[in-house]
């Protein structure tokens, strides 16, 4: 991701300033000292019941608390993307936070759970919008106001045995999922409406191919980096596979010692 960013920060178009990796293990790195990087500390004991991704709200706090930031918009993106074009500030152009839609985020198909987090004194669950923290392009006032309560639901999700069955139809990416409707209700709480855009990402697919076959999987990825050169998909497949593979090709083999990382 950092790579791109620097490939893509300052061309036409682009409104991206600084770059910051948030980090929650309490701890510095052997990254830190290429990437932009901010060290916070994660959940007391237990309450992140060993799923790190629970950590991502109080992180997010700490560091609206504690960093110096310069910037008056903040774009919040995972670690696994890719800057493909320049970014705008589209918070800007729209007049009000930017967001990628998810099809999988329907307050409404959940409402009696919604209903735990976000009262009927609010509004219509319709007020929630389909989307998570990433990506989001919003202003950092809006930011502080919204990550302490952000905080709050996701963590309950996660211990409501309800919740939990409810948004555990894939449980690899279940704590995602509390994740952003965490954010999403979180952002509805403070009556903020993100506006949805599907040009902010491409989704494409975390596994892509057949085992025994060509196969690219990031989950196979998660104990060290993948390797460089990595073959290119055979005919047929989507042209948004054929760019990621090309793009994290590319990435590799201009990272110094990107083998033994």
């Amino acid at each position: 991701m950092f790579y791109w960013y620097k490939q893509k920060k300052a061309l036409p178009g682009s409104d991206i300033g600084g770059f910051t990796r948030i980090l929650h293990s309490g701890n510095p790195d052997n990254l830190v000292d290429e990437i932009p990087t901010f060290v916070v500390y994660p959940l007391p004991q237990g309450l992140d019941q060993g799923y790190v991704v629970l950590n991502r709200p109080w992180a997010f706090v700490q560091w609206l608390e504690r960093a110096t930031i310069k910037e008056d918009y903040v774009l919040m993106a995972e670690p696994d993307h890719i800057f493909v074009n320049p970014i705008p500030n589209l918070a800007v152009v729209e007049g009000s936070p930017a967001a990628f839609p998810f099809f999988y985020i329907t307050p409404q198909k959940f409402e009696n759970i919604v209903r735990k987090y976000y009262p009927v004194e609010m509004g219509p669950v319709t007020n929630i919008d389909p989307i998570g923290n990433s990506p989001v392009i919003i202003s950092k006032k809006l930011l502080e106001m919204i990550a302490p309560t952000w905080m709050n639901p996701s963590l309950t999700m996660k211990h409501d045995p309800d919740t939990d069955k409810a948004f555990g139809w894939v449980l690899e990416i279940l704590f995602s999922v509390l994740m952003r409707y965490g954010y999403a209700i979180a952002s509805a709480l403070h009556g903020v409406r993100h506006m949805l855009r599907r040009d902010l990402m491409l989704q494409g697919e975390l596994t892509y191919g057949k085992i025994g076959e060509w196969r690219f999987d990031k989950r196979l990825h998660l104990r060290g980096p993948p390797p460089r050169n990595i073959s290119m998909p055979p005919p047929g497949v989507p042209e948004s596979v054929v760019t990621l593979v090309k793009m994290v090709n590319e990435a590799t083999a201009n990272i110094p010692n990107w083998d033994t990382r």
